[in-house]
Parts: structure tokens; C-alpha cells; sequence
């Protein structure tokens, strides 16, 4: 079912390294407690937990908000399609994005949009985190899930750039995920990494018979990160607990905090049911499928 959701909320997200615009009042001259949503996530989980809607399945496509830098492959404002299951696990979203994608180049022929040859015949190729390291750098990334022993791990690679600062957990890793193994990507045209370490384990759940690695899965299109899935976290005590690692850590790098996403808070604490869920750039999509400078004017 399609939903729509507000873009102006209490909390636009609570990912460290994401940066939301607040709202500010030009007639009062004041920033008002109002952001504009990074992602519709917390409203859509309201809208499946609401035991008189009786949701099971659900998706918007809507405009989200990132102060970021703006490049080829990210605007300021762009089109996000997210949609979750209610009852299924990861799995199920992992089908959906391979099937979305075989849909998409289907029509886009079907259009006479110009499919990149490579996709034509290309299927998608799963791989674990860990089994994604061995492979491009010969590196057991589970072995290093301290901060202590991914931080020694960095300094084997003298052309990775370490601060001398001290780091967090995740800091060390996309050093290292983005400088060795991200620009190998390129050389898989369609991509699905899971099982992420456990340290970057967000809103997702931990692995039933292995707390090293979390159920969470990426997209890549030919290095191009496309979307990202958590089989989601219920329980609201470790949310909250994880929510508050979160704003502490972007204290600590960025120097501003979010206030509490109290609304979630109340929707997460009634009983929130096993879901999945899936955030997916629209416009990434279609420009890394076919030969488009815009999707929306080519």
C-alpha cells in the first residue's frame, strides 16, 4: 500500500554521519523544533505498528532532505522510495530489490531508454561483508572488531590516511571500506553485501547463532552505493540505549545533538512487529541503470 508521510518532524534521524536542515521561522526569526525528515522511516513504523490500520505491507516514494555536499550522485533534496514487511525477514527485501531491478531494465527497453550494456545480461551477486574483504584485500574483518585491533589493522595499509585522533569503531572501518575495497567495487555491476559487522549494526538485529555480524544488507550498482535494509530491531530498551550511543557520537564529531525522537519512543514502547525495511535513491537507480545525466529531464 502506498502511504504518505509529514517531512517536517520532531527527529529526522538519528544515523551519526547524516545531517538533517532544521526549520527556522522568517516571519518570528527563530529556528522552530521542526526538521525536515533524512528519511520517512519513523512515520512509516508508526503507520505498521497502528494495530486499527492493520498494515502489513507498505511504501512511499517522497522527497528526503541531507545537508550534504552536492555531487554527480547526491542533491540536497532527492527522491527516496523505502517500503517495509511486516512479518518477513531481510531475505524477502533482498527478492524485491533483485526483482525491482530486473523490472526496471525490462521497461526501460520496453520505453527505449538506453540500458548500460553491462546490465543487459547481468545478475545479482551476493556476498557477506567478511567474505567481501577476504576477497579484495585478504582480510578477515571479523577478527577485528575491537578498537584496538582495527586501528592496528589501518596501519598495515600505509596508503590509508589515520588521524591521529582517536576514532570510534566505524570511523576505522570506512577508512579502511572506503579507500580498499569500495573502489573494487566497480568491477561487480550489481552487487548485494549482508551481514555486516556487529559494530555497524544501526536499528538492525544481530545474527541468531553468530553476534559478530548484524542483518543488514547494502546495494551496489558498479560502486555506487543504491540502498540500504535493516531486519529491524524491536526491541525498544536496545534502541534507545543504541539512540543515545548515536547522539553522543555526533556530539562528539559534529558538535550538535538531536533532541529524542519521543513520538518513536511512544511507538516503539506499545510493541513494534517484525519487520524489514529498505531505503532505496531513486535517482541513483535510474542513472546507474542507464545512460542519464537526469533521470527527469533526459
Amino acid at each position: 500500500m502506498d502511504v504518505l508521510t509529514p517531512p517536517a518532524v520532531e527527529n529526522p534521524g538519528m544515523e551519526v554521519h547524516i545531517h538533517p536542515f532544521q526549520l527556522y521561522s522568517v516571519k518570528q526569526k527563530y529556528k522552530k523544533e521542526l526538521y525536515l525528515h533524512t528519511s520517512p522511516e519513523f512515520c512509516m513504523k508508526a503507520l505498521l505498528a497502528d494495530k486499527s490500520e492493520a498494515l502489513e505491507n507498505i511504501f512511499t516514494i517522497s522527497y528526503c532532505f541531507r545537508d550534504e555536499p552536492a555531487s554527480p550522485i547526491h542533491r540536497p533534496q532527492f527522491l527516496m522510495l523505502e517500503w517495509y514487511r511486516k512479518n518477513e525477514r531481510y531475505e524477502k527485501i533482498m527478492e524485491d530489490v533483485t526483482g525491482l531491478i530486473s523490472y526496471c531494465l525490462k521497461q526501460g527497453e520496453k520505453k527505449g531508454l538506453p540500458v548500460k550494456t553491462k546490465f543487459k545480461k547481468a545478475q545479482m551477486v551476493k556476498k557477506t561483508m567478511r567474505e567481501l574483504f577476504l576477497e579484495t584485500i585478504n582480510v578477515d574483518i571479523l577478527d577485528f572488531l575491537e578498537v584496538d585491533t582495527i586501528k592496528t589493522l589501518l596501519h598495515t595499509f600505509p596508503d590509508v590516511p589515520v588521524p591521529k585522533t582517536e576514532l570510534s569503531w566505524d570511523d576505522y572501518f570506512f577508512l579502511l571500506f572506503l579507500n580498499k575495497v569500495e573502489p573494487l567495487l566497480k568491477n561487480y555491476p550489481l552487487l548485494l553485501i549482508y551481514e555486516f559487522p556487529a559494530p555497524l549494526r544501526a536499528l538492525s538485529t544481530i545474527k541468531h547463532g553468530d553476534a559478530r555480524v548484524c542483518e543488514r544488507f547494502e546495494v551496489y550498482i558498479e560502486g555506487v552505493e543504491l540502498c540500504n535494509c535493516f531486519n529491524e530491531l524491536t526491541v525498544s530498551g536496545e534502541l534507545k540505549k543504541r539512540f543515545s550511543e548515536q547522539n553522543d557520537e555526533k556530539q562528539k564529531l559534529y558538535h550538535y545533538q538531536l533532541p529524542e525522537p519521543q513520538n518513536f519512543y511512544r511507538v516503539m514502547d506499545a510493541g513494534y512487529p517484525a519487520s524489514a525495511g529498505i531505503a532505496l535513491g531513486v535517482e541513483r537507480l535510474l542513472i546507474s541503470l542507464f545512460e542519464l545525466n537526469n533521470p527527469f529531464f533526459d
